[in-house]
């Protein structure tokens, strides 16, 4: 059986949109459970132009439902999964659309005025202009005329979602937010982005040509390779953005990776060899990978380890203050006595990482600190970060199941 549904009393729907009381929608949705299971008696949902307007369809199953022109204006569809849905021409103005699932799915000519879409996941979604078919008020269906609508997301919040891929050709965003969005290669051609807020948004490889970004908010957004040949940037604010990385990157005049070894070798050797580093401000990408290195003890504040392989990485006691980790594989690295205050790690891979307190001998340690650190829609599970330090951390989105936080200092 499918959750409960909850409909309140609507006003007479408009002749286009059709009605749907409770039992038939129970009825239906319980089909479509039948369909996704293979079982006998299964059918596709189908509910174009219903009239589902603020209907709590919260956490179900909707793959592949066919929700074309629906009104779905004020629904609440947290948690539910829409992934391959046609929501062709579908009103979902303010929807609680918090942590859905829609992936490929078709939201072309889509309304989504002020919907609420933070954390969702919409890689590969199409939110290109559609042709909507309308009925004559007072012929109905025997008189269509046709409309060319964009997919609308005005103010809409789309903080921590994943739009990597994104078809969003001519789409209307005017004052939406996308604060720490993923919208890596998505296609932005066009768009009408004013005002928008793309806060820490990654936008690698996005294409933006003649995209119209006046008055937009790009703090710290990552712009590596993206096309913004003929936007408008009129009074956007581009401080602290991320660009390509250089080709190669020198302290002192040698290159990166020997100022690495050097400190590797460090430890490796319990210092009998090389030198332990104190660096600020670098830039670690032309490095690409710090998989499996032994860098105990770098110090390395304010530098940009955006998007790069640190899986099983040795940086116990490190000092990362500052630093930029988004997206950034951290998978069982070792972090205990890392210092991370301030940090990005939006969208890191932290499941099985290290990062309870280092022992400094007996009755001495020193705790992991992401004191004010950014880990909104970082996956955390199964990570070990007994009585690390959380105060101020944005955690908004973060996968926290299985960690073992037991003595961890969180905001209450």
């Amino acid at each position: 059986m499918v959750n409960a549904i909850v409909m309140t009393p609507q006003p007479e729907p408009q002749q286009h949109h059709l009605a749907v009381d409770v039992h038939s929608l129970r009825e239906a949705l319980d089909a479509h459970q039948r369909y996704l299971a293979g079982r006998s008696g299964g059918r596709r949902l189908n509910l174009t132009y219903a009239d589902l307007a603020h209907c709590s369809l919260e956490g179900l199953d909707l793959r592949d439902a066919d929700l074309t022109g629906a009104r779905l204006s004020g629904a609440t569809l947290a948690r539910s999964n829409l992934s391959r849905a046609i929501l062709f021409g579908a009103d979902l103005r303010e929807a609680d659309m918090r942590h859905v699932n829609l992936k490929r799915a078709d939201l072309r000519g889509a309304c989504m005025r002020g919907a609420n879409l933070a954390g969702a996941e919409l890689a590969g979604c199409d939110l290109r202009e559609g042709r909507i078919a309308l009925q004559d008020k007072l012929d109905g269906f025997r008189i269509i005329r046709h409309e060319h609508r964009p997919g609308e997301l005005n103010y809409a919040v789309l903080s921590g979602a994943n739009l990597a891929g994104a078809q969003m050709t001519g789409a209307m965003a005017m004052a939406s937010d996308f604060t720490d969005a993923n919208l890596s290669g998505a296609v932005l051609v066009g768009a009408k982005l004013m005002r928008a807020v793309l806060d820490g948004a990654d936008l690698s490889h996005a294409d933006l040509g003649g995209a119209d970004l006046t008055g937009a908010s790009m703090r710290r957004a990552v712009l590596n390779g993206v096309n913004l040949s003929q936007a408008r940037l009129d009074d956007c604010d581009l401080t602290g953005v991320l660009r390509a990385p250089p080709p190669i990157f020198y302290v002192d005049d040698r290159s990166l990776g020997e100022v690495m070894s050097e400190h590797e070798a460090y430890c490796d050797t319990q210092g009998r060899q090389g030198k332990v580093q104190k660096l600020s401000e670098v830039d670690f990408r032309p490095l690409k990978s710090l998989k499996k290195r032994r860098l105990s003890g770098l110090t390395a504040p304010n530098s940009i380890f955006f998007g790069m392989d640190l899986e099983g990485c040795q940086l116990q006691g490190a000092d990362l203050s500052g630093c930029d980790f988004r997206g950034a594989n951290m998978r069982d690295a070792d972090l205990r006595g890392a210092k991370f205050t301030d940090a990005q790690l939006a969208r890191a891979d932290l499941r099985g990482a290290r990062m309870g307190p280092l022992a400094l001998g007996e009755h001495r340690f020193v705790r992991t600190d992401f004191s004010r650190a950014s880990l909104r829609g970082a996956d955390l599970r199964g990570a070990h970060a007994a009585r690390a330090r959380f105060l101020e951390a944005e955690m908004d989105g973060a996968r926290i199941s299985g960690c073992d936080m037991t003595g961890a200092e969180l905001e209450i």
